[in-house]
Order: structure tokens, then sequence, then C-alpha cells
């Protein structure tokens, strides 16, 4: 069972709900409430990064990328305490799980209505489950010819806070994008992080990353335009929104992100990185929980 779960990577799961939690509150704040949507986006959404792991650990492993060169920390395949059988048949069990917890998704959300809409969510599953597998699986795994930033981007932060929005209310706030594509582009960071610890052994192995692109430097700059950039239009979004002063509460976050970015500026050596990875995420997590408080001023207004 410890295997196992070292496997599905419990540190990543924060920042897989991220998303949920911003698109949620944000549609409490507008007088849209399910909490079964919200639990049902849950586990859906925690099936996904899970799945996703798997892959990632079975992949890497059968293409021999997961090896001695690896810095990080041993994946379950790559060490032998899984075997590659095993993890491919955990791979089609948490996809089937997913599959169901996302019909059931759609079925709260939709129930014998909008036909359309639960025809378009239906595909946006699919494709996230294949997306998920396809990371390091396969021939053409787009991982490694460096799409997994962009399709990062697209999950964790536009489809987890939009969608969940859309799955809730029923429409789509244009206004949302601006904190959806904070938390996409802070998860990009954290795979870049991840890439950047791992250049050398994804070089030698032929997987062509981003950083792997463009080179360690330019990757940090990368890092920073990321980080920057989602910091910036957080405030931006409390602007939109006409925030009280009170409500400027996500600031808090910024601190430990802008210690991470300071950690990231001193480091010399990949292997330093890899704790990074678990901060960031946090500190994503930690954003989207307080975005989430500040919203509860309008929830207030709402009762009141």
């Amino acid at each position: 069972m410890k295997h196992w779960i070292d496997a599905a990577r419990v540190r990543t799961l924060p920042l897989s709900i991220s998303g949920i939690l911003v698109g949620s509150f944000y549609a409490m704040s507008q007088s849209y409430f399910n909490w079964k949507i919200i639990g049902v986006a849950l586990l859906t959404t925690l099936g996904l990064q899970v799945l996703s792991n798997f892959a990632n650990d079975y992949g890497d492993g059968v293409k021999g990328t997961d090896n001695q060169d690896r810095i990080g920390p041993k994946r379950a395949v790559q060490s032998g305490v899984i075997s590659a059988k095993q993890m491919k048949k955990a791979v089609i069990i948490t996809a089937i799980l997913t599959f169901i917890s996302a019909v059931m998704l759609i079925y709260v959300s939709f129930k014998d209505q909008y036909l359309y809409y639960s025809l378009f969510f239906l595909l946006v599953c699919i494709s996230a489950i294949i997306a998920a597998i396809k990371y390091t699986v396969g021939e053409k795994a787009y991982g490694y010819y460096g799409y997994g930033d962009l399709l990062v981007f697209i999950f964790f932060g536009l489809v987890s806070t939009l969608g969940t929005y859309f799955l809730i209310a029923k429409t789509i706030d244009w206004e949302l994008v601006l904190p959806a594509t904070a938390i996409g582009l802070l998860s990009v960071a954290v795979l870049n992080l991840n890439n950047m610890r791992d250049e050398a052994s994804d070089k030698k192995s032929g997987k062509n990353t981003i950083v792997v692109k463009i080179g360690g430097e330019k990757a940090r700059q990368y890092h920073y335009f990321l980080v920057f950039t989602a910091m910036l239009l957080t405030i931006c979004f409390g602007l939109v929104k006409d925030f009280e002063l009170d409500q400027y509460i996500f600031i808090a976050a910024f601190f430990p992100i802008a210690s991470h970015l300071l950690r990231v500026k001193k480091i010399k050596e990949a292997k330093d990185l890899d704790p990074e990875l678990k901060k960031l995420a946090l500190s994503t997590f930690l954003l989207s929980i307080l975005i989430s408080l500040s919203l509860i001023y309008f929830i207030s207004d709402l009762i009141v």
C-alpha cells in the first residue's frame, strides 16, 4: 500500500484541486450553489491526477527515462517495487473509475437537460483522460515533444476553474479567466521546476521538454515569467471585481511564492530544486484557498 501511495504522488494532489476551489467559490459568490457537483468534481479531478501520476510512472519507467541518472524521488516501476504490468493495470483501472466519476459529474450537473452541454463535457472528460495517459505513454507521448506545459495550462487552469464554474452556473463569466489563467501558469511552473531538475537525464533519454529545448538558464527566466504573471493576474482579478482592502488577503500567499523564487535564483545544483516543487504546489493551493476566502465577502452579502 505504501508503494501505491508513493506512486500516486500525494504531494501533487493539492495543486490539482486549486482550480476546483476557485471555480466553486466564484459560483457561490454569484448565488450558484451545488455541493454534489463540487464533491464529484473534486473526486474526478483527483482521479485524473492519480491517473496521470500512475501513467507517468509507467511511461517513463518502460521507456527507461526513469533511470539511475534521475535526480528526483525514485519511481515505483523504476525501482521495481511495482512491476510495469501491475502499473499498467492500475492505469486502466484508474482510467475506468475516473471516467465513471466524470459521467456522474455530468449527470448531477445536467441530468436529463442540456444535452449538448453533456456531450461537450463528455468529450472534455475523454480528452482529459487521454491527456493524462499520453503525457509519457506511447510512441508519440506529447511530454517527449515539449507539449506538457500547454496541456497542464489548459487542464489545470482553464478547464479546472472555468469548467467547474460552468457545471454549477451553466454559464461563463469571463472575469474568472484571470484567476484561472493564474492557476494554470503556476501549475506549469511546477512542471517546469520538475523538468529543470530532470534536465540532464531527460536530455540523455531523448525527452525533449521545454527545458531541454531552451536550456536551464532560459528555463529559469521562463519560470520567473510564469510566476510573476500569475501573481499580477490575481491582483488584476481583485481590481476588476472591485475588492475591498481586506479581500486582498490572497496577497499573503505571495510571501511563500516570493521566498520560493529567491531560493530558485540561488540554487546551483539541480537536485536542490526538488523541495521547491512541493513548496510551489502548496503555495498555489494556499493562493486558491485565500482567493476563495476573499469571495466569501460576496457570499456573505448574498446571505444578508
